[in-house]
């Protein structure tokens, strides 16, 4: 068995097991295997296993991998992860289901604009900046509603939330800190968790965990 199948069935039983543990019924959050630097090959196994949610960091990599491999497996959610650039949209547009990091009133402009030529239908997390870290992108907790709102007057598909809490802290009170936004502002979808906390967002209701060196290994620089 491939190493990446391998992990990702491991990942889906402690999952599993967690939600267990928490006594939640009805709950499948969705695992995102994020692939960025990874080839095909370490892809495909997981495609071959009927994993369909995979995460990407850069436009120019995901069109490189995964026009065809999209073409091959018709079921494949792909998700844009990582900054998106305002010069990068029109490409993101074509090969992104997905698009985690909208952070930026000029980006959501130029994201209604080029999902309502090309006729798509993007699904849309506003990234929170929970931290108020200057070196992370994301929107402050304060200006989220506001922000929200417009998204709405652009017709954009706001489902859901994201975050990136800071690195060396408990993260769940920023789990717990956007729960808690995402329910004030109605909102289905939370992207949170990865490879080092990812049962820890179980607790605060994720539904898209990002992970990648816990599927993948360490990554290729």
């Amino acid at each position: 068995m491939h190493h990446t199948k391998s992990n990702l069935i491991e990942i889906q039983e402690k999952i599993k097991n967690k939600i267990k543990d928490l006594s939640l019924s009805n709950y499948k959050p969705n695992i995102i295997a994020v692939s960025k630097t990874f080839s095909e090959q370490d892809i495909i196994p997981l495609l071959d296993y009927g994993h369909n949610d995979f995460g990407e960091n850069k436009v120019q990599e995901a069109k490189k991998k995964w026009v065809q491999l999209k073409n091959d497996f018709k079921n494949v959610k792909l998700h844009m992860l990582g900054k998106l650039q305002t010069n990068k949209v029109k490409h993101a547009v074509e090969i992104f289901d997905y698009i985690h990091s909208l952070d930026n009133l000029k980006l959501a402009t130029k994201l209604a604009d080029e999902i309502k030529k090309k006729n798509k239908d993007i699904k849309i997390f506003i990234q929170v900046n929970l931290g108020g870290e200057k070196q992370k992108s994301g929107i402050d907790p304060a200006e989220t509603p506001s922000f929200y709102k417009r998204c709405l007057s652009l017709d954009l598909n706001i489902v859901g939330t994201m975050c990136i809490p800071p690195d060396n802290q408990d993260p769940k009170p920023f789990f717990k800190d956007l729960l808690i936004l995402n329910q004030k502002l109605n909102l289905a979808e939370i992207s949170m968790g990865m490879t080092n906390d990812y049962l820890n967002a179980l607790e605060y209701n994720a539904t898209f965990l990002r992970i990648g060196s816990g599927i993948f290994g360490n990554r290729i620089s």
